[in-house]
């Protein structure tokens, strides 16, 4: 396949397919690399497909495989998988093993949900697995043939199509660090003085919210009125300075004022915030202090200068998320960053543009700014140096400016890190929809996929700002989720799930498996899943778990939280018939059925692998594993069932028994 760059011809070959950008054709020419990665739908696809795949023959065709039957534990401490925050992963060594099971060495492997490529980089790993990993896996899967598989990844978010080409090819790390570094040393001797402080380096800037009490109409700090300042930690209610209230957060409203904004040329409102602690470093000594007249007055300083670099400037798309902050402000982009921020970050940007290894620049520089924006709270009592809520856009009443060069000059080390094993690396990466593939019929050997959850992430709203900086947007129009601010309900997202595995259906060879892997609390979504597999054509085999180790904010706070993953192993019938198995009634007496014959015979005693499947996520996800096995509706969710359980049976540290198990695990505990 020769490299060239996109043609108007190109281009509009492209726009045939669903899920086409939003954006300028000179900024998606741009960020392209043909033939191997298009941020649009791929138009090489289909050449890729021809030079590296093999043809499908019924006469010649041997393959058999049964499902994986083995459920799957996999951390995400690898540094690949950490290196950039984007919003959901599979550890790539889980996926490895379902590609090594599935598939032989040269097949192709596809993923038209593919975030930020895990399942690309784990077929290229087959190839050159680590050692530690590799005897793993050997003593896991004797029988297993090693050998790099191809893989075709596919995302409807153009930043998670660019960092899936760049994690899927390879990289010359110490020319990346080389120029990485040089950047930052050039943004930093222009600019590296408005972090100064007397003799020290400002890393932190800690900024308080400024509220307006509903008693008096007095301006509070928030900081001053409810911070301990001894822990660092914030009480629920404080009183009001002025009149002595007592309130919560909730019962003030924000403190707004009016500025000139140069981007929009326009006058806005903005909360007004107030810097109250600065979180500094002289050589070796780390300690705080409350901002002094000469803080103050650098940060006047900053507030005059104007800025010669782009940024972008565009509107919160429309949303949930992206416009939850219009209520302080923050309707823009540019908005949601210091200015100080701001001037670093479009001093590096236009720097990045010029370089030679502006693709893998680009991911660098995307990688951290939500860290450096202003939702990164301020959390005294937490060591991680970076605290922004996954999944959501939600910005604290204390926000922590970050440093910009400490952030950078640590991620340079850590890409470097990830990308060292990418040798010889192939791929195609689309950016494009998964309702529409440009891909020809029956060419995929395997397929693993991680689709969206309905409603728990609105991947196009918490990738705008990322995508901003890129000028190129996910269009949202095919995008599968529930969305009320898209007028997307389950019907329209069964309904864009259908029309995906339809694509999968389509570009799978007969008798080839594909993997599913999918995180939901809601009946209903299961419900939509399960249709769209069956409309489809696809037959489900098997439900395994996949435990990812570690749990995201959501799975942390939200008590009906499903926090493990549950993989479905469906195939594609050699025969091309669709042997859809009737649809079954569920029923919340099938559930609790199975779910007492689960606990009838789990272990009562024993070590704490095999008591854990007491807890109420696995017994959830066990029962939604049958009911799928057994083709029937899901017809709880994981709240309602969180709640029966505490009701039917006992519970012993975190985990449920049958009345007649607890004299005998009680009688354990205690020897």
């Amino acid at each position: 396949m020769i490299s060239r760059m996109l043609t108007k011809e190109d281009m509009d070959a492209a726009r045939e397919w669903d899920g086409f950008p939003k954006g300028d054709d000179e900024r998606i020419i741009a960020l392209s690399r043909t033939p191997e990665y298009t941020a649009c739908p791929n138009p090489f696809a289909k050449a890729f497909v021809e030079t590296y795949g093999t043809p499908y023959d019924e006469r010649t065709d041997h393959y058999h495989r049964e499902p994986f039957a083995a459920d799957v534990s996999e951390g995400k401490n690898d540094a690949i998988y950490n290196v950039h925050a984007y919003h959901t992963k599979v550890p790539y060594k889980a996926i490895m093993r379902y590609i090594l099971h599935y598939t032989e060495p040269g097949d192709i492997v596809l993923d038209a949900f593919c975030g930020t490529g895990m399942t690309g980089v784990a077929a290229n790993m087959c190839g050159h697995p680590e050692a530690d990993l590799k005897a793993a896996i050997e003593k896991e899967m004797p029988r297993v043939k090693w050998g790099s598989r191809y893989p075709i990844l596919n995302d409807l978010s153009p930043i998670a199509a660019l960092i899936a080409a760049d994690y899927n090819r390879e990289v010359d790390v110490e020319a990346f660090a080389k120029e990485a570094e040089a950047i930052l040393e050039a943004v930093k001797k222009d600019w590296g003085w408005m972090y100064r402080t007397g003799a020290g380096h400002i890393v932190n800037t800690v900024w308080s919210d400024v509220l307006i009490c509903p008693n008096c109409g007095g301006e509070i700090v928030f900081y001053d009125a409810a911070a301990d300042k001894t822990t660092g930690k914030i009480r629920k209610t404080f009183d009001c300075p002025h009149c002595g209230a007592a309130l919560g957060k909730r019962d003030c409203r924000p403190s707004l004022e009016t500025y000139d904004d140069p981007a929009l040329k326009d006058p806005a409102k903005i909360i007004r915030q107030k810097p109250v602690r600065l979180i500094c470093r002289d050589g070796g000594k780390k300690y705080e202090k409350a901002p002094d007249a000469h803080d103050l007055a650098i940060l006047e300083k900053i507030q005059n200068i104007r800025i010669e670099d782009g940024y972008p400037t565009d509107r919160m798309r429309i949303g949930t998320e992206s416009r939850r902050n219009d209520k302080i402000g923050l309707t823009h982009v540019h908005h949601y960053f210091y200015k100080r921020t701001l001037i670093v970050l479009a001093r590096m940007w236009a720097l990045i543009q010029k370089s030679r290894y502006a693709d893998i620049l680009t991911i660098w520089f995307t990688s951290q700014l939500i860290n450096l924006s202003k939702m990164n709270r301020y959390r005294p009592q937490v060591t991680f140096p970076y605290n922004p809520l996954s999944g959501t856009l939600y910005v604290s009443s204390l926000v922590c400016e970050a440093d910009p060069f400490k952030a950078y000059e640590g991620k340079i080390k850590k890409f470097a890190r990830a990308l060292k094993n990418n040798r010889g690396n192939k791929a195609c990466v689309s950016t494009g929809s998964a309702t529409d593939l440009p891909l020809p019929d029956a060419c995929c050997d395997y397929i693993f996929t991680d689709p969206p959850f309905g409603a728990n992430l609105n991947y196009s709203e918490l990738s705008f700002i990322w995508e901003a900086w890129l000028g190129v947007f996910t269009n949202d129009r095919s995008e599968a989720i529930i969305n009320k601010a898209q007028e997307k309900d389950l019907t329209a997202y069964q309904t864009l799930m259908a029309r995906c595995f339809a694509q999968y259906y389509r570009v799978l060879k007969p008798g080839r498996w594909m993997t599913v892997e999918f995180h939901n609390s809601s009946n209903a979504v299961w419900n939509a899943i399960q249709e769209a597999l069956r409309e489809a054509g696809f037959i489900v085999a098997d439900v395994r778990t996949l435990d990812k180790q570690e749990r995201s904010f959501k799975q942390v706070t939200a008590a009906s939280a499903v926090q493990q993953d549950l993989i479905l192993s469906a195939y594609k019938p050699k025969d091309g018939t669709r042997k859809n198995r009737p649809k079954k009634a569920g029923s919340a007496e099938t559930a609790w059925n199975f779910t007492r014959k689960r606990l009838e015979t789990l272990p009562v005693t024993g070590d704490g692998d095999a008591l854990a499947e007491r807890q109420a996520y696995l017994l959830f996800g066990r029962m939604v594993a049958d009911h799928i096995m057994r083709g029937m509706d899901v017809a709880l969710d994981s709240a309602a069932v969180y709640k029966v359980l505490d009701e039917r049976f006992e519970k012993r540290d975190g985990m449920y028994f049958l009345p007649g198990q607890i004299p005998v695990y009680d009688g354990s505990r205690k020897k």
